[in-house]
């Protein structure tokens, strides 16, 4: 206590010649409060600090944080547009040349409208991302269907999200990532996370697991690895990856059959039970056994303390919805909750773990290829007819939805799409089968990547345009828990750079769509337009004041107008959004990984993060800090399998599957089952794992199975190699 004293004492000391902009991390869900230190006489950020008064992260900061800061003036920053000039060298950093904007406008404005007339609106495609303000996120969706009226709009987040977006909107109506807010999480009996390395992914959330055990309340983990807090756990529920369906039916049955279910709230404020009682009924612990390779024992004292604990809370993470059937695993561990009456009050209920910084709000806000503002369906005309008012066009002239991300590829294959526009996110590294997707960049006939480095898919593009990152602009962003908080502005953008709002009108005005675009002015008149426009829907933004985010800090939506203060906590009423207000427990037969282990390849891989770099590690990797602490990919392997194949600490490997294969440093560790191996994404070019991975998409949200699959190990002869 003496230590936290001390440290709120010295928070906000202002050093001579310096400024404190009051902001949040510009990394993973937990959007981290922190203090730019900024340089008055160059106006240049010179450093961080932690906020202490920020009720989710208490003065905490991971390695990422904080040196967050050091991107903004890094010297790879963009600094100009740039125009290559030569198609054939497509696919390297080489052939570029600087340009102004006029005339990287005027060639975008050129070659799109010149694609849309041979080949109609449909020719062109926006590829987004969720690393950005909820503002820039809705401002994408208007441009695509409005600027360049495509149908074909998707993000990244069908890579990160939307597994649990289709989960929670399935069980309960609506999708907002946690039911309660993360300052509950340490008062509640025990915390279920299944397919989370809260550690390394989350790391300023431990302090609140940690709490949960000093109370005396339990942890269970549910991980093919044992991960730093699966060691901390009472309970490691050590699976075989693409498993976790028929460990959560196995436990849900348990659940039943011991008398845990809340017999009151199933009948007052459910559907479903009855079907999902009987399909659990044959995953007996031993039958579950035999699917996830979990312990019996295990299995049955994970369910008995979970269900015995007065509040609990499951959470989850990619490990669970990255798979074919990501959609299903969410149901599955949300029935945990739904069943035991475990929902819809204070220290209970359940979340997932934002993997991108506005993960939750970058999904709610037009972005996706079937959704507008505020949740709406762009197959609702209702939906449509009030959206289309907001931007002053006729309904008609919304564009039908388009698909997913990944299958936007095989567009680009067929020809249907020829046009790209990219922005915040980097598919050259991110996406499965990169072979493949890499290919179809290769030979789309015109590309824009809008970025602030150069990375793996601008490598791709025709024209680079150099955008801010987040401390040279401001606006909201949605953290973990459903919290509508605030970024603001530290330095002005470096070089010729622009905010991404900024381009987009811009461009807007170059393909002759100005009039619904030339209002924008400012980021603030993109928040009006955008909380104006989510009014009504299921995310409401409408009364999410920059005002009132700023005194409560923060704003938990649902948030309908001007009086109402958010919703921390969801469900308190017992009323859910389907439209007979109930949840629905879902019965969900198993299916297994989409490729199983087999002779010619016996081992199961999977992939993840590790504490020090971000998604495709663009950002990250130039880091000095973080570079040096995880300069390399690596695959990790258990002592047994390594002996099988005679394989030694550090020595370098050949991993590949049906798809590609890449070369890797073995990292020999008992912390992994002996028939798994894992290796870290965060890595470009010929080091990426997902060369390797499977694009086998969950029919709901179109996740592909990056969690699952089968692989071979190859001890290389060095001689034949050198």
């Amino acid at each position: 206590m003496q230590r936290d004293k001390f440290y709120k004492e010295i928070e906000n000391v202002i050093h001579p010649g310096e400024k404190l902009v009051k902001t949040h991390c510009s990394y993973c869900g937990m959007q981290c409060g922190m203090n730019l230190r900024v340089d008055i006489a160059s106006n240049k950020i010179i450093g961080v600090e932690p906020r202490y008064e920020w009720p989710v992260n208490v003065g905490k900061m991971c390695p990422k944080g904080v040196t967050a800061y050091q991107q903004t003036n890094h010297q790879d920053r963009l600094l100009k547009p740039l125009i290559r000039d030569n198609p054939a060298l497509k696919g390297t950093k080489d052939g570029f040349r600087e340009a102004t904007w006029e005339e990287a406008y005027d060639l975008i404005a050129k070659r799109f409208q010149e694609l849309q007339r041979d080949y109609g609106k449909d020719s062109l495609s926006v590829y987004s991302g969720v690393s950005m303000t909820n503002e820039k996120c809705y401002l994408t969706g208007k441009f695509a269907r409005v600027g360049l009226q495509t149908r074909y709009i998707d993000y990244n987040g069908r890579f990160c999200m939307s597994s649990a977006a289709g989960g929670f909107l399935r069980s309960f109506g609506v999708d907002r990532g946690s039911t309660l807010p993360w300052t509950d999480i340490h008062e509640t009996d025990c915390l279920f996370i299944a397919g989370s390395n809260t550690a390394e992914c989350h790391p300023t959330s431990m302090f609140r697991v940690w709490a949960v055990q000093e109370r005396g309340g339990y942890l269970i983990v549910a991980d093919p690895r044992e991960t730093p807090i699966a060691r901390r756990a009472d309970i490691h529920l050590d699976l075989k990856p693409g498993t976790d369906l028929a460990l959560a039916n196995g436990i849900l049955n348990l659940l039943i059959q011991n008398g845990y279910a809340d017999e009151v709230f199933v009948k007052n404020h459910t559907n479903g039970f009855e079907e999902t009682k009987e399909l659990v009924k044959q995953f007996t612990p031993e039958y579950t056994s035999e699917i996830t390779g979990v312990a019996p024992e295990k299995i049955i004292k994970a369910a008995e303390i979970y269900g015995k604990a007065p509040n609990a809370v499951v959470m989850f993470a990619r490990g669970v919805e990255q798979q074919h059937k990501g959609v299903d695993n969410v149901s599955a561990y949300t029935n945990m909750a739904l069943v035991t009456g475990k929902i819809g009050r204070p220290k209970s209920g359940v979340a997932t773990f934002t993997g991108q910084g506005n993960g939750q709000g970058g999904r709610e806000h037009g972005q996706k290829s079937d959704l507008l503002p505020g949740y709406r369906k762009l197959t609702n005309p209702k939906h449509v007819e009030e959206v289309a008012k907001i931007w002053g066009i006729d309904p008609e002239e919304m564009p039908q939805p388009g698909v997913s991300a990944y299958e936007m590829f095989g567009l680009m294959e067929q020809k249907t799409i020829r046009g790209l526009y990219l922005l915040c996110s980097n598919p050259a590294v991110s996406a499965p089968n990169l072979n493949y997707v890499r290919e179809q960049m290769k030979n789309l006939d015109f590309m824009v990547c809008v970025d602030f480095y150069l990375s793996e898919s601008a490598e791709f593009a025709d024209v680079v345009l150099p955008t801010t990152t987040w401390s040279e602009d401001e606006g909201t962003v949605t953290n973990i828990e459903g919290r509508i908080i605030k970024i603001n502005k530290a330095q002005e953008p470096v070089g010729e750079s622009k905010p991404d709002w900024q381009i987009q009108v811009e461009l807007s005005e170059r393909l002759g769509r100005g009039k619904y675009f030339s209002h924008l002015k400012t980021a603030k008149d993109v928040a009006d337009e955008f909380r104006l426009a989510s009014r009504g829907g299921y995310a409401d933004y409408y009364g999410a004041t920059w005002e009132k985010i700023e005194k409560q800090d923060g704003v938990f939506w649902p948030c309908k107008d001007e009086k109402d203060e958010g919703t921390p906590h969801m469900f308190l009423d017992k009323v859910f959004y389907h439209p007979d207000g109930k949840a629905k427990i879902c019965a969900l037969p198993y299916r297994p990984p989409a490729e199983e282990p087999d002779e010619q390849y016996p081992i199961r891989l999977t992939t993840g993060r590790v504490v020090y770099h971000y998604l495709s590690g663009n950002q990250t990797r130039r880091i000095p800090f973080l570079k040096d602490m995880c300069p390399e990919p690596y695959v990790e392997v258990h002592p047994t399998l390594a002996a099988q194949y005679g394989i030694e600490h550090e020595e370098i490997v050949r991993l590949y599957t049906r798809r590609g294969e890449a070369f890797y440093k073995v990292k020999i560790t008992e912390a992994i089952r002996k028939d798994t191996v894992f290796v870290p994404y965060h890595f470009g070019h010929e080091q990426s794992i997902n060369l390797l991975t499977i694009p086998a998409l969950d029919p709901m949200s179109r996740m592909p199975e990056f969690k699952a699959c089968a692989a071979q190990i190859e001890k290389l002869d060095l001689k034949k190699v050198q």
